[in-house]
């Protein structure tokens, strides 16, 4: 056993800390093609445990990857470090009275949670291909969408708040007046660059275009810099920027959508066209009708 793994076993119960070879195999990949054999699995199940982990790596220089449902077509949960499974602590779901938002935990299937805002008529606006097996953290720490919800409803977009735990353990609740007022000052210098970093994007009138044009198609490739001209407050920035950040900036214990309309009645139709041009034409014709996708 290693001193790695020992120290896990000091923080989780034996059955969650996976350490033999068969297993670590098996989550060697995700629904990628890229392989990497982690030198332990951890499931966790809570904040705490989270923090504790984190602690744990930290002090033996062990990289932490964090996976939920393990649906990534780009490698993004597989790793030869600790890799942290989000247990079934964090499949958590709670609905608005009017079902305007929900605040949900990372464990949570997205399909799962639109069955349960159906009823209300919404839908949480982030519409991956794989929407029935994928769970709400890889949802935003990808920003995922799929074909309908484009840039506008996509996790950025409907971002109402957020619980994030970072590398140090400090633990940030946007939906918390005083979680934040603590944060503050705990972490006055980063959220200062922050603060820094944005007043510098904004005043390069050439490279605040370019990020707005960027952001205007859907656009995943490396982090939410859009955040840094949306926003001014520092918090609002540190948020926005976990979405899509894979991971690496925090950990997402807990993040609230606002929703959006779940149409009643829906059709889809098929059309064939004798060329690309007449295909793109009608693309152009339709794109100021009421259709979510063309």
């Amino acid at each position: 056993m290693s001193a790695l793994t020992d120290a896990l076993l000091r923080i989780l119960p034996a059955r969650r800390v996976i350490a033999d070879d068969l297993r670590r195999l098996a989550y060697g990949t995700d629904a990628s093609f890229y392989r990497l054999i982690p030198e332990v699995v951890a499931v966790v199940d809570s904040e705490d445990e989270v923090r504790a982990l984190l602690l744990a790596a930290r002090s033996h220089g062990r990289p932490v990857t964090f996976r939920a449902a393990g649906t990534s077509l780009s490698g993004q949960a597989v790793t030869d470090g600790i890799l942290a499974l989000i247990g079934e602590g964090f499949a958590t779901c709670d609905i608005a009275p009017d079902g305007a938002s929900v605040r949900l935990g990372p464990g949570m299937v997205g399909g799962e949670v639109n069955a349960r805002l159906a009823p209300l008529g919404r839908k949480i606006g982030p519409d991956p291909a794989s929407i029935n097996a994928c769970k709400i953290g890889g949802i935003a720490a990808n920003n995922a969408s799929g074909m309908c919800c484009g840039t506008s409803q996509n996790s950025y977009r409907t971002l109402a708040g957020l619980r994030l735990v970072l590398a140090d353990g400090a633990v940030l609740d946007t939906e918390d007046p005083s979680s934040v007022v603590r944060f503050r000052r705990s972490h006055a210098a980063l959220l200062g660059e922050l603060a820094r970093l944005a007043v510098a994007t904004r005043a390069d009138t050439a490279l605040a275009e370019r990020i707005r044009h960027k952001y205007k198609i859907k656009n995943t490739t490396g982090y939410s810099l859009n955040a840094l001209v949306d926003y001014e407050d520092p918090i609002d920035i540190l948020a926005h920027l976990m979405i899509g950040s894979e991971g690496t900036l925090g950990f997402i214990s807990r993040i609230t959508y606002r929703t959006v309309v779940e149409d009643p009645c829906k059709a889809s139709a098929l059309v064939f066209f004798p060329t690309i041009a007449a295909a793109c034409e009608a693309v152009i014709r339709l794109k100021p009708e009421p259709v979510a996708a063309v």
